[in-house]
């Protein structure tokens, strides 16, 4: 077992530590908004930090997981001289991969190693303890850290050096903006044509067009619920991140660029913390 800190305590941070917890490690939490610690305190043994410094000055392996880059940059500079020679900074935020090589050249500095650690499965992955871990790092810091992140992950995989695991997040995005608004697309479509949606789920689910989404969200999307998943904010903050590394390699990302503008329409009718699949709520009669 080891001595963990895990600094944010969100949707996705809470359950994350929480399994880290229930699996027997040390954990010490960490959040800016008092309150989510102490709802976590009362659901897990651990303790509760005072400070960033309070709950990484002990820790093998810090965990965090946070907004966007900002937020990482800032608790990093907090983090770094805190923590203990030989430790290990793991960060599962979305971030772009620019600021993932430069953290883990400051961690160098620091005599620390740093992963970064993206994540897809979502919220219910998070609390079933079946997320999919995507990572970037030195293989050494990767083969101590992957039985501890394995507490909360079914798949855990080193992409390559630093920044492979966001490059691979953003593939990852990529994919599912495509296949969400196909499914959106093809639900439309079927019940335009008087054809009962579900029912035609029910036969090509069983085909090429089968997919996560379909099997997980197409029930939803035709009864027009959106409350659950993954929010469009934060879908179009991982979107903006891929088009900005896109423009940067060269890559061509059309539908991606095309399906982040039918997000930003989804804000406009008031669907920022709708789920990812709330595509649909944008063609009519859907």
């Amino acid at each position: 077992m080891s001595k963990v800190s895990f600094l944010g305590l969100g949707r996705m941070g809470g359950p994350m530590a929480g399994h880290l917890a229930n699996k027997g490690h040390d954990v010490a939490v960490f959040n800016r908004t008092i309150a989510k610690a102490e709802v976590w305190i009362n659901r897990h043994r651990g303790r509760v930090a005072a400070s960033v410094a309070d709950a990484v000055s002990n820790a093998e392996i810090v965990f965090v997981c946070l907004g966007d880059d900002p937020d990482v940059r800032e608790i990093a500079r907090e983090a770094f001289p805190e923590m203990q020679s030989g430790a290990i900074f793991i960060d599962h935020t979305t971030t772009s991969a620019a600021l993932a090589r430069e953290l883990a050249v400051a961690a160098a500095k620091h005599d620390l190693s740093f992963i970064d650690a993206p994540v897809s499965g979502g919220e219910a992955g998070a609390q079933k303890g079946q997320l999919t871990v995507m990572c970037g790092g030195e293989p050494t810091a990767f083969a101590r850290a992957e039985p501890v992140i394995a507490s909360f992950a079914k798949m855990t995989k080193l992409m390559g050096p630093a920044g492979s695991g966001q490059l691979t997040k953003m593939v990852n995005q990529i994919c599912i903006a495509g296949i969400v608004e196909g499914l959106a697309e093809g639900l439309h479509f079927a019940k335009r044509s008087g054809l009962d949606p579900l029912a035609v789920v029910e036969v090509i689910a069983k085909g090429a067009a089968q997919s996560w989404q379909m099997e997980n969200r197409s029930a939803t999307m035709v009864e027009g619920k959106f409350d659950f998943g993954f929010a469009v904010e934060w879908m179009r903050k991982d979107l903006r991140i891929a088009l900005s590394e896109a423009r940067a390699n060269g890559a061509q990302l059309p539908v991606t660029a095309l399906v982040d503008q039918f997000y930003a329409e989804i804000e406009h009718i008031g669907g920022k913390r709708w789920d990812t699949s709330s595509l649909i709520a944008r063609l009519k009669d859907s």
